[in-house]
């Protein structure tokens, strides 16, 4: 490929992903203000959900927010009956966050079923090598954020 080939191809792709990540967070700010939350707080609470469990401390660590940042989150989102703190039986003053799993979905899921049809709709005009690669680029790209947001993350 010719270095004005790569240099065109590599523009379109930024173009591209950069309407991409923008679309994503503005139907991510829709979908929160329909469910009553704020983009922020519908992110995290999406990252709870992944890991079932958490400390706040572990949330701190993961969203990179301050403990105090952390604990409005939970206590908006406990008062909305989306979270809740456990006491662990070994130590009384060890918090874990749990998600309130079948709230959540009542909430979210009819607001997330017609975007998850469009997009069943659209992997399915792929092949199996096109989503393998589709993957591939998703799989690093995360990585690359990953470590770019932990590396800012470490600096401030």
């Amino acid at each position: 490929m010719s270095k004005k080939n790569l240099k065109n191809n590599i523009e379109r792709f930024r173009i591209a992903s950069r309407a991409y990540s923008d679309a994503s967070i503005l139907m991510h700010e829709a979908i929160a203000r329909t469910a009553g939350l704020s983009g922020t707080d519908h992110k995290y609470l999406g990252l709870i959900l992944q890991h079932q469990e958490l400390t706040a401390g572990d949330i701190s660590k993961l969203t990179g927010l301050s403990t105090g940042a952390v604990t409005g989150f939970i206590d908006r989102l406990e008062k909305k009956e989306l979270l809740e703190r456990q006491f662990t039986k070994d130590d009384r003053r060890k918090v874990i966050i749990v998600p309130n799993t079948e709230n959540i979905m009542r909430l979210l899921q009819p607001i997330f079923d017609d975007l998850q049809q469009k997009t069943t709709t659209l992997l399915a005009s792929f092949s199996e090598e096109q989503i393998q690669v589709i993957e591939r680029y998703f799989t690093g790209a995360t990585r690359i954020m990953q470590e770019t947001a932990a590396n800012l993350n470490m600096n401030q």
